[in-house]
């Protein structure tokens, strides 16, 4: 069975490495802003972080089985699609992208806790069948350290790593060191819970250990030097 992920997250990438799993990438071709701005103008409201993170998973999974379904006929596996934000006392906090907005963010956030909202969508595609899709929320508080100086943020920002994440820190690379605590799934925190996804495959009849291993045939291997 072969595995595709919806994304070129590298945390993403990175967990399902972990567990044996080397898959396809594909970036979707989603317009994050438009979407969320045309749904919320349609139903004139604005969505929780909740909806917000569920609403994108679901249109990345989508949007990249529909396009293997035509680039990849014979593909027969799974899609899966992923969205995070971090919400600190009711606000959403997205990606930064300028090393000011990341280091406002880090000033704003050290000694308190957040939480972090995780979509997923899987969809199972087969040829010649209906695809089948799954999806679910899954979330987890961050607790950061108090005594993070001025100093150490603005080296942190400098790297550059918390520039393009949701919420502005990672707890699996260099920003680990700035986090007291993550309650629920520590996977949801890096930005895919894992326990969620293996129950999501489970509804698809798909058994999570048969994955263990799997190496997609279009991902190139690099021969050891």
């Amino acid at each position: 069975m072969r595995v595709c992920l919806a994304s070129t997250s590298p945390a993403r990438l990175m967990l399902l490495g972990q567990f044996g799993i080397r898959p396809l990438t594909i970036a979707p071709l989603v317009d994050e802003e438009a979407v969320i701005a045309s749904v919320e103008s349609a139903e004139g409201r604005s969505l929780s972080p909740e909806e917000h993170v569920l609403l994108l998973a679901r249109r990345k999974a989508a949007d990249v089985a529909s396009r293997l379904a035509d680039d990849i006929p014979d593909f027969d596996g799974i899609v899966i699609g992923g969205d995070s934000m971090f919400e600190l006392d009711g606000e959403v906090l997205g990606k930064p992208h300028t090393p000011e907005n990341a280091v406002a963010r880090w000033r704003a956030m050290r000694g308190r806790t957040g939480v972090l909202h995780s979509g997923h969508a899987v969809v199972r595609v087969t040829p010649d069948a209906p695809a089948r899709e799954v999806h679910a929320v899954a979330a987890a508080s961050v607790s950061f350290v108090d005594d993070v100086s001025d100093a150490e943020i603005e080296a942190y920002v400098a790297t550059g790593e918390p520039l393009h994440v949701a919420g502005a820190f990672t707890v699996d690379s260099l920003g680990g060191a700035f986090i007291e605590r993550v309650d629920g799934d520590p996977s949801t925190a890096v930005g895919m819970s894992l326990s969620v996804l293996r129950r999501l495959i489970g509804e698809l009849d798909v058994v999570w250990t048969d994955l263990w291993n799997t190496t997609d045939p279009s991902v190139v291997e690099t021969p050891a030097l």
